[in-house]
């Protein structure tokens, strides 16, 4: 596959219909179009973790502002600024919190509703929409209702389930639902797009449950491959009551320190910035007075980054609960010998031996207690109170 769709993985169905309808709406723009429908002003990405959610928003939002053949050539002007996150036209909202705000919300609407500088499509990409709060739900749904002239809504969610979007914006969007992709085909673009070794693709593509962004993590990224030892390790930490408290406190300290370092360069960055801006060191009259009106502005930015912290943690011991829930899948693959192969494979040895120690009933049992932590986070359980209540279960079976 070549163009913009290169990076979306295995979804070759996906991929069809939005060529048909970047098509359609080159034609759109040139006056010519044919009415087929191909075309429409909303979009819904779903799809699991991994799926390519954003990459196929981003891709199609490329194809839009197309300049050669209007189905993303992925060579011109229009699509390198798209996928550089440059194009004027195009708008990527990416909460850094919990949540994507009313406020945040209506200023881009308001941008959106102006006609395209190109010429060509105005898009806004919600990467994460099932974050969007009620009111900024509702500011949304009134834009998608009354759309502007040429101006394109691509949502990404998990799902259309009301939990994930509203039923009323669900409604008015054409779904393009992603699949898990294949491991294989993941290993095929990290050794074409980033240069991987093909046998450490295979396997960090497997580890990763096929996650095209956790496979080219822990292919590159020997902190990230330690990280995940540590929670591979974690059946066999748990003999005892203590024992459980203390692998909890070990997981969560693990994901606040990886948060940690993931946001201290950008933390740094933007106060250091504001701080320029509101004339911090300077000695000119008036100087210490700016500043001192200015820490509104200060403890406004902290808020925020304390939001995206707390966002960054939760992500963090995210993708070590999808690993440690890999761990228990292959302890009932190998159980019950069902013709698939294990996840974690260089593991292989450690989920056997609990294969043999664990009834079906309670390997079942453990797996569904770190999903249920999962969703618990996600409904914003305290992540300790969370992890403390699955590692005992763990430990009773």
């Amino acid at each position: 596959m070549t163009g913009v769709f290169s990076d979306l993985v295995g979804q070759d169905e996906a991929v069809d219909v939005l060529r048909r309808a970047a098509e359609s709406a080159a034609r759109i723009v040139a006056g010519t179009a044919t009415g087929n429908g191909a075309m429409t002003h909303a979009w819904i990405f779903t799809g699991p973790p991994g799926s390519g959610r954003s990459v196929a928003a981003r891709a199609f939002a490329a194809a839009l502002q197309c300049e050669r053949d209007g189905a993303g050539c992925g060579e011109c002007h229009g699509c390198h600024t798209v996928l550089g996150r440059t194009h004027a036209d195009v708008r990527f909202v990416v909460p850094e919190g919990l949540s994507i705000g009313v406020g945040e919300m209506r200023a881009l609407v308001l941008r959106a509703s102006s006609a395209p500088s190109g010429g060509r499509w105005q898009a806004v990409v919600v990467e994460d929409a099932d974050r969007l709060t009620e009111q900024a739900g509702n500011a949304l749904l009134k834009a998608i209702e009354e759309p502007p002239p040429r101006t394109v809504f691509l949502l990404c969610t998990p799902s259309t389930h009301p939990d994930d979007i509203s039923v009323t914006i669900r409604s008015r969007c054409r779904v393009v639902p992603l699949r898990q992709p294949p491991a294989e085909a993941v290993a095929e673009v990290l050794t074409r797009r980033d240069g991987i070794a093909p046998d450490v693709a295979a396997w960090a593509a497997a580890a990763a449950q096929g996650h095209v962004g956790r496979a080219k993590r822990l292919a590159r990224d020997g902190d990230a491959r330690t990280r995940r030892e540590a929670v591979l390790a974690v059946p066999r930490r748990l003999t005892g009551i203590g024992a459980c408290f203390d692998a909890a406190s070990a997981l969560i300290e693990a994901a606040e320190a990886e948060a940690a370092a993931a946001v201290a360069e950008t933390d740094a960055s933007e106060k250091a910035s504001l701080e320029q801006a509101l004339g911090a060191g300077g000695t000119g009259r008036g100087a210490a007075g700016a500043m001192r009106g200015a820490a509104g502005q200060i403890k406004d930015l902290e808020r925020r980054q304390r939001s995206r912290a707390t966002r960054s943690q939760r992500d963090a011991l995210d993708r070590a609960l999808v690993d440690l829930a890999g761990f228990y899948r292959d302890v009932l693959v190998t159980k019950l010998r069902a013709p698939v192969p294990v996840v974690h494979s260089d593991a292989k040895q450690m989920s056997a031996a609990a294969a043999e120690r664990w009834t079906p009933e309670s390997t079942l049992r453990r797996l569904e207690a770190v999903l249920a932590c999962r969703e618990a986070i996600d409904l914003n359980v305290k992540p300790r109170i969370a992890v403390e209540a699955m590692m005992v279960t763990l430990w009773e079976g």
